[in-house]
């Protein structure tokens, strides 16, 4: 008799990324995806003129004119082209800040860099682990988050250079601190009451409290340029103390006249990448942002 014989074949996946970069009119409501690619990009800064976009994907920085369908990859002058989510422009809309990581294994620290291919560094955190978020609207001191002794805190640095100073002390991770138009306070998102909410304090670290008190992991404040609204990012299952990829999350809208809060976007594929630096129009009418799709692809 004979005894058949099964072959099983492999069927080989590959998963794809789409990235869509989108805007929101907090008043409308209304989303409008203004460049896509298959491929990972991440953290859109919307320039201080209003003109252009500016994401980074694979290490490098690119810029994308308003209304444009093209990317034009931002020259920097670095060795070794590690460009991280956390970059953002001045205040005078002259120089650029990011965090990269001069080796694959390597630290990550932040550096000050102009727009052009010539661009000189300024002094800044060398040797430590560093993720620049904030830029005072002063345009002289960078806030950035930093380990230090295995906690995450939150340090002011001044532009030009000098020493660090650490304004959070809580146990737990603190995070992604934006300044008010105004100077007046910092917003950011902090573990310290056991869940990761937002908060604000003063620029020195005193009079901190939490603004937020909900079901959701709540990340990455930043106050519109008229300092009437934060818009932050919220993922619907709690996180503990991490912000992966590829998870539920949705933009929520805080008014800060009155501390009322709502969805200023239906929940949709996002997470790290989506909103980690500063993004708003300079009119303060508008977000923009980071969705993502993802795709299995059988071979």
């Amino acid at each position: 008799m004979m005894i058949p014989v099964l072959f099983l074949a492999t069927l080989m996946q590959d998963t794809t990324t789409t990235s869509f970069l989108k805007t929101v009119d907090i008043t409308t409501g209304q989303i409008q995806t203004v460049y896509s690619a298959d491929r990972r990009f991440e953290a859109p800064n919307w320039s201080r003129d209003g003109r252009y976009f500016l994401i980074n994907r694979e290490g490098r920085l690119y810029r994308l004119p308003v209304g444009g369908s093209q990317l034009a990859e931002l020259h920097v002058d670095l060795a070794t082209p590690r460009i991280n989510n956390d970059h953002g422009i001045s205040p005078d809309g002259r120089a650029l800040v990011i965090s990269h990581e001069p080796t694959k294994t390597g630290s990550r620290r932040a550096s000050i860099r102009f727009p052009s291919a010539a661009a000189r560094p300024n002094r800044s955190p060398r040797r430590r682990r560093v993720f620049w978020h904030g830029w005072s609207p002063d345009g002289k001191t960078l806030a950035f988050v930093g380990r230090r002794d295995g906690e995450f805190d939150i340090y002011t640095i001044p532009v030009t250079g000098g020493d660090e100073r650490r304004i959070t002390t809580c146990t737990g991770l603190d995070d992604g601190p934006d300044y008010s138009p105004d100077g007046a306070f910092i917003y950011y998102n902090s573990f310290c009451s056991g869940k990761m909410e937002i908060w604000r304090m003063r620029p020195d670290g005193t009079e901190s409290e939490q603004l937020t008190h909900d079901a959701y992991s709540n990340w990455f404040p930043h106050p519109s340029p008229d300092g009437r609204w934060i818009v932050y990012l919220s993922f619907l299952e709690d996180q503990g103390q991490d912000h992966p990829f590829g998870r539920q999350v949705k933009l929520r809208l805080m008014d800060l006249r009155d501390r009322s809060v709502r969805d200023l976007t239906p929940a949709f594929f996002g997470g790290q990448g989506t909103i980690n630096v500063p993004s708003w129009s300079p009119d303060s009418r508008r977000v923009a942002f980071v969705s993502y799709e993802q795709h299995v692809m059988t071979r």
